[in-house]
């Protein structure tokens, strides 16, 4: 949209469509949190990452990959719950390519959650065993 001329405050008004729109963004991931019960269970996993993170102090770069890693099942999760309801809407009675198109998204998100799990794997193992063999 271009500004009018004459309209004083263009900047301001753009200013806060963009405060608006991340209001939407957690209004959407606060519906994922209530609605969806593996986003629970993500919740818990997350958690989990982060305070073994900090108790094991891993490096920054390490905490990258940690970050990167959870936030890709974060996104995968919320763009299957979008998904979701949107087959929801457009296939309100059972179709099978619906249930596919279903499951190919909750594929994803599996996918997305086993790479976590190899880089958690990759940057914890060690460090557990090597507690383990000092104790």
């Amino acid at each position: 949209m271009t500004a009018d001329a004459s309209d004083p405050t263009p900047h301001s008004r753009h200013f806060w469509g963009r405060i608006q729109s991340f209001r939407y963004a957690g209004q959407g991931v606060a519906f994922m949190l209530r609605t969806q019960h593996n986003a629970w269970i993500h919740a818990a996993f997350s958690a989990a990452v982060v305070a073994m993170g900090l108790v094991l102090r891993v490096t920054a770069a390490e905490w990258c990959w940690l970050v990167l890693a959870m936030a890709s099942v974060w996104t995968a999760e919320s763009f299957n719950t979008a998904l979701e309801i949107i087959v929801d809407i457009a296939s309100p009675d059972y179709r099978p390519a619906a249930g596919r198109a279903k499951d190919v998204a909750a594929g994803a998100v599996l996918l997305c959650a086993a790479g976590a799990t190899v880089i958690g794997l990759i940057i914890f193992v060690p460090r557990l065993l090597a507690m383990l063999k000092a104790g």
